[in-house]
């Protein structure tokens, strides 16, 4: 259902700070904070991706984004399209510009971009090694600053051969790449392939809480990373399907193609 009835919310609330007793260690203070002021509601609605949030990432970037990745990126609708009211990403294997597979990555670079606040989508995950889908953040001056030093958010990412686990991560300076500090969350009884759930932030000045269908899982705060804290300025968002990297390896003759990523819908909220 897409609109969230607020009763609703409310009460998974009191049950997050029941959970957060669970969720951190017990020397660990918890910042749970009640973000109801909806500022940014992204629906995909209509029959295409609206342009005046969102931009296309074409091409293999440098080193495969940095990660070795095997994917070239399009605007096709082969890749991506918004349908039904859903945004669907599609990995397929195939010959195209010298890449043996095709995705897509959209963002709000010098669209939109957000500090603070409670930040989530709803996403149905693909399935198979080798596929690595990500709902994740920039801060805005990565172009004076570059990466790591502009800091990197990861609300939420996901191997394909592991269709029970998500990460939430940060990557700054001193703390990027295979030294991120990240935290995963284990769906029980279920997959994030099977049907849809909602990841979130709930973020605020010197922490970033990790959620995961309103169960709070992870806590960032300065005092967990081995640089300096960058994440008290706006970032802007990206949502990606990439195939192979360092994160996941390279797809198996068991993968199966094509795979989807859906998006039921993204919303921001700030108090």
């Amino acid at each position: 259902m897409k609109k969230i009835n607020r009763l609703t919310k409310t009460m998974l609330f009191i049950s997050m700070i029941t959970f957060s007793f669970y969720s951190c260690d017990t020397d660990e203070t918890q910042t749970v904070t009640t973000f109801d002021n909806l500022v940014f509601e992204e629906n995909f609605e209509g029959d295409q991706l609206d342009m005046n949030i969102w931009d296309y990432e074409i091409g293999t970037g440098v080193d495969g984004w940095g990660n070795r990745e095997l994917q070239y990126y399009t605007d096709r609708p082969e890749n991506i399209k918004v349908e039904d009211g859903i945004l669907t990403i599609t990995a397929r294997q195939e010959s195209f510009q010298g890449s043996g597979y095709t995705s897509a990555r959209i963002l709000t670079k010098d669209k939109y971009s957000q500090k603070y606040g409670r930040i989530e989508a709803r996403m149905k995950m693909p399935w198979g090694r080798g596929l690595w889908p990500a709902f994740w953040m920039l801060g805005e001056n990565i172009d004076e600053v570059g990466w790591p030093q502009t800091g990197e958010i990861d609300i939420m990412e996901y191997r394909g051969q592991d269709p029970t686990i998500v990460h939430g991560s940060v990557h700054g300076p001193g703390y990027s790449a295979g030294e991120a500090v990240t935290k995963t969350y284990n769906l029980e009884n279920d997959r994030f392939d099977t049907d849809f759930h909602v990841f979130g932030i709930e973020w605020g000045e010197n922490y970033i809480n990790y959620y995961v269908d309103d169960f709070l899982y992870n806590r960032i705060t300065p005092e967990d990373v081995t640089g300096e804290w960058v994440f008290n300025k706006p970032f802007y968002m990206l949502i990606n399907m990439a195939v192979g990297g360092t994160f996941v390896g390279s797809p198996t003759p068991q993968t199966v193609f094509p795979q989807t990523l859906e998006v039921d819908y993204i919303r921001i909220y700030e108090k």
